[in-house]
């Protein structure tokens, strides 16, 4: 207050950057808020995925409910099926090495034919890229029983190589794309990640779902509100020295 009682006001060299700084301060604030709105909706996603994962095994939904499936209410699901391998309709999909077998190799994706006569595309599990030939590691004949985790098809980003099925050259788990190749129908419009089991040869090798994920939302959020500080710091100092 001045000693007439009027409001002291800014020094008017300091209004555009007082306001700026607020108007920056409060958008920092904002994302960090939303960051941490975020973790909560994570945590709840990886909680969920891990009760689904590690449930007793339930049968296969019906093939009369795979229209109306939506990824969210499926998307690792631990269920139950049984029929016998299309062996000679298998397709190795590759992967890097730095995954979670550490070394690169392929994933052997093989359609699994129901009872009702419908199909399902089961990832068998990963095998190195010295055993992709079938010889190598042997195959399963004859009906056989499968539990596993029911995955949507796998997305795609800008750095994802064109799936060519007429080359064999696959990059991502699209059990659409197989089933069309090879004339399945119908279909389930997702796939299965075989559990870890015995295999002719000890390959493929099941389990190959990655079920730990990335939650950086927390540091995410701390280093907003760090930079709303910082800003706030930064002035605070411009103006003492204007003072």
């Amino acid at each position: 207050m001045t000693p007439d009682g009027a409001q002291r006001r800014p020094p008017r060299g300091l209004l555009w950057p007082a306001i700026a700084t607020l108007v920056g301060c409060v958008f920092l604030i904002f994302l960090g808020v939303w960051q941490l709105q975020r973790l909560t909706w994570k945590e709840g996603l990886i909680a969920e995925i891990a009760a689904r994962a590690k449930a007793a095994p339930q049968p296969l939904p019906p093939l009369s409910h795979w229209p109306q499936l939506r990824p969210e209410d499926y998307e690792y699901r631990h269920v139950e099926l049984d029929g016998a391998f299309e062996n000679d309709k298998e397709a190795l999909v590759f992967r890097p090495a730095g995954g979670p077998a550490r070394e690169p190799g392929y994933l052997v994706l093989t359609p699994l034919k129901l009872d009702s006569g419908a199909f399902v595309i089961v990832n068998r599990g990963f095998v190195p890229i010295d055993l992709k030939d079938p010889a190598a590691r042997g195959e399963i004949e004859g009906r056989t029983h499968v539990t596993g985790l029911m995955r949507q098809p796998e997305s795609r980003n800008f750095f994802t190589p064109a799936d060519d099925p007429e080359t064999g050259q696959y990059f991502t788990r699209d059990p659409a794309l197989i089933a069309h190749h090879f004339g399945l129908a119908p279909a389930a419009p997702f796939s299965v990640d075989a559990d870890l089991g015995p295999a002719p040869g000890g390959w493929p090798r099941g389990g190959a779902s990655e079920l730990t994920f990335p939650n950086n939302h927390l540091a995410y959020a701390l280093t907003w509100f760090g930079l709303a500080v910082a800003l706030a710091g930064v002035f605070i100092a411009f103006t003492r020295r204007r003072s």
